[in-house]
Formats: structure tokens, sequence, C-alpha cells
């Protein structure tokens, strides 16, 4: 596996894969930590993850440079990532008691009945290079509170990053097998989910790797959570705060060079308020500074790796060559490096790839439609379901349309995010299950009914 710096073609290493025997082994130490690792008291599990959030600390800077380096991300960007994945062990040091207890149901006199929640064993997650950290934390930081043990499959292109976590958790105190690193290609993956010490999975990533391990993981009988993409809608009513829309807008599009699932991609904005909101977002568009990762104050970096670049261009020119107008960007940055600039796009037609397809880069549609019964129905046009953002100042409007989107998360005047205190996932296309929060605790545990005569 060769990891190469985006913004600058240089080779920044080769990592040998893991061979056949060496991926057994990984699964054998697996399967024995986990036996030791469940008995843990649960107080002990959470006093680790609090010094998991110490080392993510401590070494903040260099992990950032390390997802810099590798994909692209900006340097104060990838700080931040550092700092959300210690949040998060936080999160679930304090509430893993909580979240963890039992269930207490009505039983007869001099009975009792609960439901207790009990790990199932090593979990296999698939993740992306995208946010290289914080994908595998919000997965990690639960799923080890709750008992399980973690593999990882990380991108091939962010081999340092997926190494670095491992070290993470061994400095940290964690038993040997309690998180590991499988440095295979995709091709291999259905082999470790074949594994009968392979419990269950996640996946965050694409659709079709998506459906690809749940198929493999349903036909073993095994659990899978998938967070896949989206084309999350971002709503403008006739009675929102433009300004603060159209701010905000552009950053919940561009942050991390435009390549988040829950990146607003399709901006659905009243009439009333159309030219204005149109010309506020590409004034802010053109002013994110678009250059070198490493630097303090770049907002955009380079897209993840060229063929992706090469990808996301093919959609504008397909988008553009069906009738969408570019009102800034469009074109490929001459320079060094695989750089795309912020792209506002309108006249979009049904259909056309910036429509239908999800954009993973720095591409935004905007369309203006009449009413809100119609915004909801454009918000709904779209296989996916992650994430929606509706603006007005009528809060309870908000609430109002928030209901009738089909996402699995709906913010109100504010950009769509994770965050540890609340579940997090999709509907359709979006994939299914949930992370973060109780509900992603409980998503890897068997919930065992004790009834006591």
């Amino acid at each position: 596996m060769d990891a190469v710096n985006p913004a600058t073609g240089e080779r920044l290493g080769s990592y040998e894969e893991h061979t056949k025997h060496e991926v057994d082994d990984a699964l054998e130490r697996a399967s024995v930590a986990f036996e030791s690792w469940r008995g843990r008291p649960l107080c002990d599990r959470e006093r680790l993850l609090e010094s998991a959030a110490d080392v993510l600390r401590e070494n903040e800077r260099e992990y950032a440079e390390t997802m810099t380096r590798e994909m692209g991300k900006p340097i104060d960007q990838a700080v931040a990532e550092v700092e959300k994945c210690a949040r998060g062990c936080d999160h679930y040091a304090e509430h893993a008691s909580a979240y963890l207890g039992a269930d207490h149901h009505p039983s007869p006199a001099g009975t009792s009945a609960k439901t207790v929640y009990e790990p199932l064993g090593p979990v296999l997650a698939v993740m992306p290079w995208n946010f290289p950290f914080w994908q595998v934390f919000r997965f990690a930081a639960p799923s080890l509170a709750a008992g399980n043990v973690g593999l990882l499959k990380h991108a091939s292109n962010v081999p340092g990053c997926a190494l670095a976590i491992e070290s993470v958790f061994r400095d940290a105190g964690f038993p040997e097998g309690a998180f590991q690193s499988l440095l295979i290609p995709s091709d291999r993956v259905d082999s470790v989910l074949a594994d009968d010490r392979v419990r269950a999975a996640t996946v965050t990533g694409s659709g079709p790797a998506g459906r690809a391990v749940a198929a493999a993981a349903g036909d073993r009988l095994k659990k899978t959570v998938l967070e896949l993409g989206g084309s999350d809608p971002f709503v403008v009513l006739d009675d929102a705060d433009v300004s603060a829309a159209a701010e905000t807008g552009a950053w919940a599009r561009n942050q991390n060079g435009g390549q988040s699932c829950i990146a607003a991609k399709r901006f659905v904005v009243h009439a009333d308020v159309y030219d204005e909101f149109l010309r506020r977002f590409t004034d802010e568009v053109e002013s994110l500074v678009v250059g070198d990762p490493t630097a303090d104050g770049t907002d955009l970096g380079p897209q993840a790796r060229p063929e992706l670049l090469a990808d996301l261009h093919d959609q504008v020119t397909a988008s553009v060559d069906a009738g969408a107008t570019v009102v800034t960007g469009g074109e490929p940055l001459d320079r060094e490096g695989a750089f795309y600039p912020p792209t506002v796009l309108t006249d979009v037609p049904a259909g056309c790839p910036v429509d239908s397809e999800e954009t993973f880069g720095p591409v935004a549609a905007v369309y203006e439609i009449a009413d809100e019964a119609s915004a909801v129905a454009l918000a709904n046009d779209t296989e996916f379901g992650l994430g929606a953002s509706v603006w007005t100042e009528d809060r309870d409007r908000g609430e109002r349309v928030a209901g009738r989107i089909d996402a699995g998360c709906v913010y109100v005047n504010q950009l769509v995010k994770s965050d540890p205190r609340v579940p997090f996932g999709g509907v359709n296309d979006s994939g299914y299950g949930r992370e973060l929060a109780g509900a992603g605790i409980r998503e890897f545990v068997n919930r065992k009914t004790v009834w006591v005569e």
C-alpha cells in the first residue's frame, strides 16, 4: 500500500499488506482478547477510554499532520478532528454505564424481568479516508466500552492513520488484541468477515461497499451497521436569515474539501430569497482559501486522490452538458496537486449527475422553488436519506418541515453534523443502524432478557 500526498504527488511511504497468516494471527489475538476484555468491569473500560482521550490530546499535532499528508485535510481541520475524537472517548467514559444499564420490565410479584446488554465479540470496521480518525473513533469508543474488540480495515490511502489509531489504544493501556488494524485491500474483506471469530461488521463508505459487506454478513447471519452516501438538501425558506444561511451553507458544502457524506449538496431555495441567497452564497464560496493544507488559514486542500478529482469533474461536465449553468468554479485548478475550486451550479436539470448522484467534492447545486411544499418534495427527491438542513426564522415551522423530510437527521438553522451526544445514521440508500449516543453503543450488543421466578 502506497501513501501519496495529494497536494504534491509525493510518495510518503509504502506499507506491506498483511499476509493471510498475519491476519489469522490478528483474528486469534482478537478472539483471545475478547474473552478477557468482556469480563473487565465497565469502570475499567471507561477509565481506559479516558486514557485514550489523553493520548489523542498529547499527540494532537502529530496525528493531524498524518491526516494532512495522507489525504489533504487542512491542518486546522485535522487538529479539530483529533480533538473531536478525544471528546468522543470522554463521552463514553462518562456515559457508558448509563447507556448499558439494565432495563427492568413489569413482571408478577416475586419475580424480576430485565434486559441486559452484553458484547458480541470482535467487530470488523471498514472505514473511509475522508475523516480518517473520527470515523474510526465514533465506532471504536462505544464498541470498546461495550466490551467488544475492534478490527479496522481502513481505506488503502491512509495506512499511516490506521496504524496511528492502533497505537492510540495501545499507548492508552488497552490489552493486546483489543484494537488492531488490518492492512488489507478491499477484496480481502469477505474472507475476514467469513471467519467465525468475527461476529459483526460496520461500514462507512459508498453504497456498493456497504451492499457488498451487508450481503456477505447477511449470508452468515452477522449484524451490520451501514453509514453510506448522502445528497443532503439544504432548504432555505422565505423567512430565513439569508445571510446566516449563505455563510453556513458555504461551509456546510465545502468543509473537508466537500468530501463528506453529510455535506450540504443540494441547496433548495425559496423564490422570494433566491437571488439574495445565490449572491451571498457565491460571495462566501469565492472567499474560501484553496491551497496548501499544511498552512494555517487554508479552507480547502486538495481532493484526496487524483482519480477522485477526475470523477468529480466528469460529474460537473456531464451536468453542464445537460444544461446546468456554472456560476463559479467548474474547472480543476492549474497547479500541482489534486485541487478543485468551490463550484456553484444553477439551472441543474433533473437526472443529471450533480442532481441525482452524490458529489464528493466542493460542488453545490442551487435550485429555485416556489413554496414550502415544493421544497419538501425536492428535498425528498433522492435515493439517499442521511441528513438535511432547514432554514427559517420560525422554529415551529422548521420543526414541522423537518418532520416531513426523509432523513436520519435534520438540523434547523445549522449545518448537519455528527455529535457523540446524539444518534447518527441514515435511511434509504444512506444505510441503516445508528452510531453514537446510547443507540450507537447498543448496536453491537446482545440484548439478553433475564427472567427470574
